[in-house]
């Protein structure tokens, strides 16, 4: 049997959560007691999906902290991944044709632009040499530099646009503007990077099947994110939650806001009082 809020109300069937910067601390740890709290609600019967812009490569760290494997949506809605089969059950990629449209247009238009794909959801990420990656991905066997030509060979499920010091709100508009009709541009950080999926893919997109799949409806759901690629997401779930730590575009767009911040439990503090646990 579901739990139930205060006053009888019945409490959402599905819980969706973000990542970095809201399920996930500043040094990619999971707290025990969010943890525990997620393996209550499994228990409960209450679907659990991660929606996340993160590639299936950083996922298990996320799995092996929880305790459970539910469902995982990466790269932005681009791929669904299954952790019990080790399979991605859903895909939406950029195709060949769209990467060539996306990078020319990109190239034609903005000074220093270089570029990345991450391919089979995330398992494999190819860079320009001029790409900067993070120290964690230097020398790992699924990332690698390739030429300009190599990245387009293939469907990718996220693009990755950098040109050096940028505002990231003020070049993501940019790249939308550029790339409209032929993908969608998004952020989720600080660092001024892009990341571009194919026309009409976002967090709710895929969350929505997700819930179809369940016998869910969007006012049963609801959802935790702190960074622009979550707005899509948080508009659609009946309960949208903003973290409070999260930007100001989210924030002002939410449901509600958490009290306290990623590195305080914010997510499990408020499904405790949701589901009274």
């Amino acid at each position: 049997m579901a739990p139930e809020r205060s006053g009888g109300a019945a409490a959402p069937k599905l819980v969706a959560t973000d990542l970095d910067g809201t399920l996930v601390r500043g040094d990619r740890s999971v707290s025990p007691r969010t943890a525990e709290v997620f393996r209550r609600l499994d228990k409960s019967g209450i679907v659990i999906v991660l929606v996340t812009g993160r590639p299936i490569r950083w996922l298990f760290g996320v799995y092996e902290q929880l305790g459970l494997r539910p469902l995982a949506i990466c790269a932005n809605g681009a791929a669904t991944y299954d952790p019990v089969t080790d399979s991605i059950v859903h895909s939406v990629p950029l195709s060949a044709e769209a990467l060539a449209e996306a990078c020319a247009r990109l190239r034609a238009s903005v000074p220093g632009v270089v570029f990345a794909v991450e391919r089979d959801g995330g398992r494999q990420m190819r860079h320009e040499p001029e790409f900067p990656v993070g120290p964690w991905e230097v020398n790992h066997e699924s990332v690698a530099p390739a030429s300009f030509a190599e990245l387009l060979t293939r469907p990718a499920h996220k693009l990755l646009v950098r040109a050096g010091a940028q505002s990231p709100d003020e070049f993501t508009a940019r790249v939308g503007a550029c790339l409209a009709g032929v993908a969608e541009a998004t952020n989720s950080s600080s660092s001024g990077m892009v990341e571009v999926s194919a026309v009409g893919v976002t967090k709710a997109s895929a969350l929505a099947r997700v819930a179809r799949g369940h016998a869910v409806e969007a006012r049963d759901v609801v959802a935790f994110g702190d960074m622009p690629n979550d707005l899509p997401m948080l508009t659609w779930a009946g309960r949208g939650v903003a973290m409070v730590n999260g930007h100001p575009a989210v924030r002002a767009a939410a449901h509600d806001v958490t009290a306290a911040t990623n590195e305080e439990d914010g997510v499990a503090a408020y499904l405790e009082a949701l589901y009274r646990y």
